[in-house]
């Protein structure tokens, strides 16, 4: 599963809402949209940026490259806000009714021309819109800090029968030297292999970079069970109800200094989620201050986490799984 990187626009004031669409309507020119699928696009991405503006008070629109079907990409929205959220969805859901002077077409809009799904509360909503494909259950974002075009982070995912692993990376520092570490591990991403083998086969590949800390985690989606290894300061957590369960990574840096990798064995049950983050997102997050979001799409939770806790003077990812 290959993701491209995301792009990250400010939307304070109306000004803010052309260069959103702009940047979609090129996405979809790369991705060859036809004009019916590009008029799509741009209707989605200008009614989230408008929206921020008109009852957020602001916010921030990440566009994202989706090339899970490689044949088929796709143009993920997502539209976060620090405003006072959808006091009534099932309402604003429908043509007609606003709360902030418009026609009240929005949300309305966006759900008949994409997949969408929120999360909304006092502290703010996160509106994602995916123009084509489903929700999966395993997603998650890595972006560049403020100042960079590359972002240092980077996930990948590969399923081989009954199981699905995951990998998150993030090379040292920033910029295009730690985006050169990150990739090289994800290259290295292979079906068959358990979290050992392939930590050690990434370790083999970034001796010539920086090198990364990393984690995988290997599910097996029939028992229930997670084997995961980590090296370095990616942090991930189990989900289950009420309870949570940190995962354990050893020190080290992938493709220098480490040690033979150690496998920890984790129960996955049904209902719950792993979360993975690189050190871009502080620690100290509880999914229980957000009613609901345990069922919401896996990015709608990652962008949530970003939005909320991310540290802002480094790259940051989060990848989500749902079993």
């Amino acid at each position: 599963m290959a993701l491209s990187a995301a792009a990250r626009l400010r939307v304070d004031d109306p000004s803010g809402v052309a260069p959103v669409r702009r940047a979609a309507e090129q996405l979809a020119d790369d991705l060859g949209f036809d004009e019916r699928r590009k008029g799509e696009a741009s209707i989605v991405v200008t009614e989230l940026a408008t929206n921020l503006v008109r009852h957020g008070s602001g916010g921030e629109i990440i566009l994202r490259v989706n090339r899970a079907d490689p044949a088929h990409p796709t143009i993920d929205a997502i539209a976060c806000d620090r405003g006072p959220g959808i006091l009534n969805l099932a309402r604003a859901r429908d043509d007609g009714y606003s709360t902030g002077g418009g026609p009240g077409n929005g949300l309305g809009a966006i759900g008949r021309m994409s997949t969408m799904d929120l999360q909304s509360g006092p502290e703010g909503a996160v509106v994602l819109a995916r123009l084509g494909g489903a929700a999966p259950a395993v997603d998650g974002l890595a972006l560049a800090m403020a100042g960079e075009e590359a972002s240092g982070d980077n996930w990948g995912m590969v399923a081989d029968g009954e199981f699905t692993t995951i990998l998150l990376v993030d090379g040292l520092g920033h910029g295009d030297n730690a985006a050169t570490a990150a990739n090289a591990a994800v290259r290295e991403l292979a079906t068959g292999l358990d979290v050992t083998a392939l930590l050690t086969r990434m370790h083999g590949a970034l001796r010539p970079t920086r090198g990364a800390a990393a984690a995988i985690a290997r599910w097996h989606r029939s028992t229930g069970t997670l084997q995961y290894a980590g090296i370095g300061n990616i942090a991930a957590t189990i989900v289950a109800g009420d309870e949570t369960r940190s995962l354990v990574s050893m020190p080290g840096i992938l493709g220098h200094g480490v040690q033979r990798p150690r496998t920890f064995d984790y129960e996955f049950p049904p209902g719950a989620l792993l979360v993975m983050h690189s050190d871009g997102l502080r620690s100290g997050w509880d999914l229980s201050a957000y009613p609901g979001v345990t069922r919401r799409d896996p990015l709608v939770t990652a962008a949530l986490l970003i939005r909320d806790f991310e540290r802002g003077r480094d790259d940051v990812s989060v990848v989500v799984a749902r079993a």
